[in-house]
């Protein structure tokens, strides 16, 4: 069977947009709240990028600046195989240059084996792992499951990067 082909483009959110990411993140995070280093973020209050394949929304992705870098602290795609994740990854990742940020970085949990393929093909590195990161967790986030993907216990938070050089403008 052929995979669908679709042209995708990544804009930042609007105010009109709000529904449909909230929307998302209730989907995949049963709360517009995610966990990440001991820090509860309501994703829905970060700037946001949204991707669209021929036009119609097809993922979100969050995001935060600062000293650290560009963090994404949220990432959805709704077409799977369709280049949605990686559009959204290549915008943050050109929003992040232009601010100057040295990387790009995200956590993910030890379960999510398709998000660390998925990651590491695009060219994030795995540059910490914070073990049984996932227990304090639990106390800002009583709804993270024990149980993960693949039945895989949820238990150590990864963090992985990409590396940004500013880019020049000539």
């Amino acid at each position: 069977m052929d995979t669908p082909t679709y042209t995708v483009t990544v804009r930042a959110a609007r105010p009109d947009d709000a529904e449909y990411v909230r929307s998302v993140l209730i989907a995949s995070w049963d709360s517009t709240k995610v966990v990440a280093r001991g820090e509860l973020i309501d994703a829905a209050e970060c700037p946001t990028l949204i991707a669209e394949a021929d036009g119609t929304p097809a993922g979100v992705l969050t995001y935060r600046i600062d000293d650290r870098g560009i963090e994404v602290v949220s990432i959805d795609s709704q077409l799977s195989r369709a280049g949605v994740g990686t559009a959204l990854l290549a915008a943050a990742a050109e929003i992040g240059r232009k601010a100057g940020a040295a990387r790009l970085w995200l956590v993910t949990s030890n379960d999510n084996t398709a998000a660390l393929r998925f990651y590491q093909r695009r060219g994030l590195d795995l540059v910490a792992l914070r073990r049984n990161a996932w227990a304090a967790a639990r106390r800002l986030k009583p709804q993270i499951p024990e149980l993960g993907m693949h039945g895989i216990p949820i238990r150590h938070e990864l963090e992985l990067e990409l590396p940004l050089t500013p880019s020049v403008d000539h």
